[in-house]
């Protein structure tokens, strides 16, 4: 059977969410999957981007990492979502992507894929487990089928989020626990994307979902 196809499409300020994507890319890349890692296009005026040196040298310094576009996630048995959680919500850079995706979800190009999702704060306390379970929202629209880490390897309970991988950027870059809950996250989600797509293979196929149509009154 061929490798499972993940995307990896995160937005990230400062680097901190790069850094768990990329973690992320490697345990995906280590359970056999064909990974794309692609960030989405930064939305802010130039003038914010400069108001902050961190910021500014970041977006220099992943220039060279591809932007994501619709053929990414149509490719994908499963992606993977990163941000940064703005006030308990994904940033507005990552939901402007996400807000192109109508075409594919009305064709059903979205549905029966796995999705999974992490994140970073300020602080402990500062919307990690809403910005996931926000994200979670679109994935039901979509037909998505969520896996989450749960408490499924002993270094969740290092990290404390059974939703997603989540890291206090306020603490520093992220440390090896961090990147580690990130790397099995990935691992979890290639794992199952593989079962689903072994067992379609197999004659137990899902069937495509057909185009949105509007009910009559």
């Amino acid at each position: 059977m061929e490798p499972v196809n993940v995307a990896i499409v995160y937005y990230s300020a400062t680097g901190t969410v790069y850094a768990l994507a990329r973690a992320a890319a490697e345990g995906a890349e280590k359970a056999g999957a064909r990974v794309r890692l692609r960030k989405v296009a930064e939305t802010a005026p130039p003038e914010a981007v400069g108001s902050r040196p961190e910021w500014a040298a970041h977006l220099r310094d992943t220039a060279d990492v591809a932007e994501a576009v619709h053929d990414d996630l149509e490719w994908a048995d499963a992606v993977l979502f990163g941000t940064p959680g703005r006030f308990g919500n994904p940033a507005g850079q990552l939901r402007a992507f996400i807000e192109t995706t109508g075409p594919l979800w009305y064709q059903g190009k979205l549905a029966d894929k796995v999705y999974s999702a992490f994140t970073a704060s300020s602080t402990a306390h500062g919307g990690q487990e809403s910005t996931l379970l926000a994200l979670g929202n679109t994935f039901y629209h979509w037909g998505g089928i969520i896996v989450p880490p749960g408490y499924t390897d002993p270094v969740q309970f290092k990290s404390g989020n059974p939703y997603g991988t989540s890291h206090v950027s306020g603490d520093g870059a992220p440390g090896e626990v961090s990147l580690e809950a990130a790397r099995h996250q990935a691992r979890r989600v290639v794992d199952i994307a593989a079962l689903l797509k072994a067992g379609r293979v197999d004659g137990g196929r899902v069937p495509p979902s057909s185009p949105r149509r509007e009910l009559s009154p």
